[in-house]
């Protein structure tokens, strides 16, 4: 029965992220491929969902009051004037909240811009919805949007622009300068945004997050979507929601009503208990993970990785090979190999990482969608996930150094230094 299959579900490849987290645990590698703390959420949301449990608030739910503190969240950062009543959504999660937006505005043949590289879900949704990704490529090393590239990729077809930022894999905030393009080509051209912003609190140094819709004549035609899942470290708990104006979140909330009618209960309640942190805690929040992303960044610079690009938030790092290794990330090469079958000589750098050295990360490659002639960066990188603990960074660190040490040379074709150490340090971590 095979063959009777929809032509969506056989055009969608399984997840690679999730096939190397697989692959990690079947083998005991440290894993930095997927993007999930591995550390306990806070104390007092554990409390808030246990509370929640022990009430016997087990039943299909929507807390009125996530929608109520989010509002006025909105006003207070972004200067949004939202109603709480009709503007948002609670969905499973930003993935389903994406899915239920692409659902409500995208028809066949409608084409979708998102700006490459991306995260692998985008495609999937737009293509489940019969419409047409095009792929808008950033600007190497610092990821800038290219003004030029951007304007020419629109159409009569264009419907909508995704934007992710902070971005997942690169970790760039956009600017507002390259937030003002996007909105006075969406404007022009009349056409939607769909922004993912999960990453919303996670940002370093002198890098703000701005909210697309935030901007000059774009709150009526964008469509938020965030979750609890990476601020919150509770990324297998579901709270996600949607905001956009009532008329386009109510056919964003038809559609969800009949994917998962709501979100989980218990975890609804806790939210409350998170939307309502004090300032210290996002604070806390952004100097922890920023101790951790530069512990990270030293680590790889120190086992001859090229950094060109430091994030400015999400909680990844994009770090290129040098090229005088003389590799390949062959994405689909990696994901089939089997535990017991995956050395190869060192010839595939990723699986060479997870078997030798027992670290997991993924080859920038499924991250890339297009493909342009010359341009071997696509092939070049690779996504690290800091958002670990203590323990898990320290081991990584202890087991890429241990097979630098075992091979005399550091993975394939670089120069070691004799007596190297690795200068990244904990400190706080």
């Amino acid at each position: 029965m095979e063959r009777r299959l929809s032509a969506a579900s056989r055009r969608s490849a399984p997840s690679a992220i999730q096939k190397l987290s697989h692959l990690a645990q079947r083998v005991g590698a440290v894993n930095l491929a997927e993007g999930f703390p591995d550390f306990p959420a806070p104390a007092n949301l554990k409390a808030a969902a246990a509370a929640a449990i022990a009430a016997d608030l087990n039943q299909y739910r929507h807390v009125q009051g996530i929608c109520d503190v989010l509002a006025e969240t909105a006003r207070r950062d972004h200067g949004l004037d939202v109603d709480p009543i009709t503007d948002f959504v609670i969905c499973c999660g930003q993935s389903e909240a994406f899915a239920a937006a692409i659902f409500a505005i995208i028809d066949q043949g409608d084409e979708v811009l998102v700006f490459d590289p991306a995260y692998e879900t985008y495609e999937t949704c737009i293509e489940l919805a019969r419409g047409i990704p095009v792929y808008v490529p950033l600007d190497p090393p610092s990821w800038t949007l290219n003004e030029d590239k951007f304007l020419k990729s629109f159409t009569s077809r264009t419907k909508a622009v995704v934007l992710n930022s902070p971005h997942n894999p690169t970790g760039k905030v956009f600017s507002k300068e390259e937030l003002l393009i996007i909105a006075q080509a969406c404007q022009k051209m009349d056409c939607f945004a769909i922004t993912d912003e999960v990453y919303e609190y996670i940002t370093y140094d002198e890098n703000k997050h701005i909210s697309l819709a935030s901007l000059p004549g774009m709150q009526e035609r964008t469509i938020i979507t965030s979750s609890l899942s990476k601020t919150y470290s509770v990324t297998g708990w579901r709270i996600g929601w949607a905001c956009a104006p009532a008329s386009i979140a109510s056919a964003i909330r038809n559609i969800h009503v009949k994917l998962t009618d709501s979100a989980p209960t218990p975890f609804q309640e806790a939210a409350l208990t998170a939307l309502t942190s004090t300032p210290d805690f996002y604070l806390s929040l952004k100097k922890d993970y920023e101790v951790r992303r530069d512990f990270v960044l030293q680590l790889l610079k120190d086992f001859g990785f090229h950094i060109s690009f430091k994030p400015q938030g999400s909680v990844f790092v994009f770090a290129e090979l040098p090229r005088s290794w003389q590799l390949t990330d062959n994405l689909e090469q990696l994901v089939g190999v089997g535990a017991g079958n995956c050395v190869q000589n060192m010839i595939e750098f990723v699986t060479n990482l997870i078997n030798n050295a027992g670290v997991a990360a993924v080859p920038g490659r499924g991250f890339f969608h297009r493909n342009f002639d010359g341009e071997s960066y696509h092939h070049r990188h690779v996504r690290f996930a800091f958002c670990k603990g203590d323990d898990t960074l320290m081991a990584a660190a202890l087991r890429m150094r241990k097979l630098a040490d075992s091979k005399g040379t550091w993975l394939i074709g670089s120069s070691r230094q004799e007596d190297q150490t690795t200068s990244a340090s904990c400190g706080s971590v």
